[in-house]
Formats: structure tokens, C-alpha cells, sequence
């Protein structure tokens, strides 16, 4: 009598167990691969509704004088939402005419702010001077410094996008 096992049942089990280990591996791979595959083949969201962000009273400000304001804005940093201080050099040309300058020097990047003596914006850095409009008025800045889309309510501003220099309508 012999005791050896059926070769054809020990086949069939070990097939049973190689075709759950396979599948096992294959939901495990697709589970991986498919969050990567969308994030290489499915582009972001890049359209966000434009923000107002709310600068602040200007009922005070008189005309032709810059004032920086700060202001709180939100900004996207890869995955995170950033609250972060800032400021706008803001002049009212007229009653109804106001532009908001941003804080930072067409050259580098630096902070510049209003000379009084002189009448115009100054980057310390590289000495780049600007006019009262945002020209550049000396120094190697590339182009006139960049505005923020204005909008008024009341007496109350609001700043949304930032145009570059020399591209203002």
C-alpha cells in the first residue's frame, strides 16, 4: 500500500495558494499605483475664484501721500493654507483714484519704503528709486513696481491680485 500523497491534489492546492498570493499583490500594487497615477496625470485645480482681501479704513488717507497698511492674506504653500501679515504701500491720487503698491522691490525683492525728503519710493539695497505712480526712477530695478487690483466699498479697500510693473491698464 502505498502512502504517498495525490500528486494532482497537491498541484491544485498549490496553484489555489499562488493564484491568492498573486492577487493579493496585484490589489496591493493597484492600490498603491492608482493614487500616484492620478496625482502624475490629473493636473491640479489651477483656477481659483479671485480674493478680496481687506486691507483697511481709508477715509483718513490724504491725497498723495503713501501710507503702508498691513493687512492678513491667505496663501496656498504646496498642500497648506498660509495666514500670513503683510503690508501694501497705498496712495490716493485723487478722491475717487487710489493704487496699492506691493511691498517689495522690482530688483531683488526688497523692502522699500517713502522718502519723504525726496518724494518717491526707495529700496536701500541697490538704491533703486520710484516715483509716486511706480515708475522707476533710478537704480536697476527692471520695470515700475507692482500693483495690487483695488477695490473700494464704501470707505473700505480691498486688494485681490497682483499686476506686475508696467502691465497696469
Amino acid at each position: 500500500m502505498n502512502t504517498l500523497p495525490d500528486t494532482s491534489e497537491q498541484s491544485s492546492r498549490r496553484r489555489f495558494y499562488l493564484a491568492g498570493i498573486y492577487g493579493l499583490w496585484a490589489l496591493m500594487g493597484a492600490a498603491l499605483a492608482f493614487p500616484a497615477a492620478l496625482y502624475l496625470l490629473i493636473p491640479p485645480r489651477r483656477t481659483r475664484k479671485e480674493e478680496w482681501m481687506e486691507v483697511g479704513d481709508i477715509g483718513a488717507l490724504a491725497v498723495g501721500q503713501p501710507e503702508e497698511m498691513s493687512f492678513q492674506r491667505v496663501r496656498k504653500d504646496g498642500w497648506k493654507l498660509i495666514t500670513e501679515k503683510t503690508t501694501a504701500w497705498v496712495l490716493r491720487r485723487s478722491e475717487s483714484e487710489l493704487v496699492a503698491f506691493t511691498p517689495v522691490c522690482t530688483h531683488l525683492g526688497c523692502a522699500y519704503h517713502w522718502d519723504e525728503k525726496n518724494g518717491n519710493f526707495l529700496c536701500p539695497c541697490h538704491m533703486s528709486a520710484f516715483s509716486s505712480d511706480g515708475k522707476v526712477l533710478s537704480g536697476p530695478a527692471p520695470r515700475a513696481l507692482d500693483r495690487y487690483l483695488v477695490k473700494i466699498e464704501g470707505t473700505r479697500l480691498f486688494v485681490g491680485g497682483v499686476q506686475p510693473g508696467g502691465q497696469v491698464s
